[in-house]
């Protein structure tokens, strides 16, 4: 059974989202014994398209178009479903990011198919074919069954491995067809975050919270996660009053992270941040109240003033750091 691949780019670059979609076909083709396609739109380097061969993909589909240089959900769509077709894949694998998100339904509704919105896994069965995703907001695991002909899967970020080999995937021009009501919406401006990790690519977030009492004091979490190599974060209150930008919102309400490790400093926990956060593989807290709810979902905790625990924590970090 083949397997498509949208293959999502920045600006011409890829990012780890990408490769995670990508090696999760990959295996999702050894599992059925069909090819891997990938389909990239833009203009992204005859280069890094052959790279995306490291990760699996045997043939990359390339459509250039100067009016799909800025993300179009309706065109996008559009160009997957015909490659899709092209290839008779019955298979669609893409990252379920925001951009993602914003076809997965389109291109679900234009060929009759099954999604699995937010996915965690490989299929555990492929008769039925049953695959797990998150639900009640991260809270909850649930086991959804597609009994139609295409198959689609929204693979959510950091929740499957890269593989990488030294394989280079060959490249073919694509050129789907496209109504003009495919262009009835217009690009305007796109206003890029600053920071050096974005993160829904991050591997470890330190966030910040209200505990921390006002915008001054958040050069401690700028300093820890410089050290552990991290993205900074904040709950929904701090960015409400301005101590913080609204990109770094995480949250039910804001952007929704899995990363390796999750720091919350002053934060409570509410659930409505827990269910941002709560895909995490490990959650540390620091929090001067014991009645805190996020001790309850955290792996790690410290009761404690974060004026006093973190700058130690910082402290130990370092002699971590300069002893390897």
């Amino acid at each position: 059974m083949s397997v498509l691949i949208f293959a999502e780019n920045w600006d011409g670059k890829f990012k780890k989202s990408t490769f995670e979609a990508i090696s999760y076909g990959s295996e999702l083709a050894k599992q059925t014994g069909g090819n891997v396609t990938a389909v990239v739109i833009g203009n992204v380097s005859d280069d890094d398209m052959k790279s995306l061969g490291k990760y699996g993909a045997q043939k990359v589909l390339s459509v250039k178009n100067d009016k799909l240089n800025a993300h179009n959900p309706s065109a996008y769509a559009s160009a997957i479903a015909q490659a899709a077709q092209k290839e008779n894949a019955k298979l669609i694998v893409l990252s379920y990011t925001y951009s993602g998100r914003s076809v997965a339904g389109r291109v679900t509704v234009k060929l009759k198919a099954g999604l699995v919105a937010g996915a965690i896994a490989l299929p555990s069965s492929s008769s039925p074919f049953t695959i797990r995703k998150k639900c009640f907001s991260g809270k909850g695991l649930t086991d959804v069954v597609i009994s139609s002909d295409v198959k689609i899967i929204g693979l959510i970020p950091n929740s499957y491995h890269i593989n990488s080999g030294d394989a280079s995937a060959s490249i073919e021009s694509f050129s789907p067809t496209f109504g003009d009501n495919e262009f009835n919406s217009t690009f305007k401006e796109a206003k890029k975050t600053s920071g050096k990790i974005a993160l829904t690519e991050a591997e470890i977030v330190v966030s910040g919270g209200r505990g921390l009492k006002g915008p001054e004091n958040w050069g401690m979490v700028e300093q820890l996660a410089e050290l552990l190599g991290a993205a900074t974060a904040c709950s929904k209150p701090v960015a409400d009053v301005g101590w913080r930008p609204h990109h770094e919102h995480v949250g039910q309400t804001g952007i929704t992270i899995g990363p390796n490790l999750y720091i919350a400093i002053g934060i409570s926990g509410a659930i409505q941040h827990l269910a941002g956060v709560s895909s995490s593989k490990v959650m540390v807290v620091f929090n001067n109240d014991k009645e805190a709810p996020f001790f309850k979902a955290a792996n790690y905790g410290v009761c404690g003033d974060a004026f006093e625990t973190v700058p130690k924590f910082i402290e130990e970090v370092k002699k971590l750091k300069s002893s390897h």
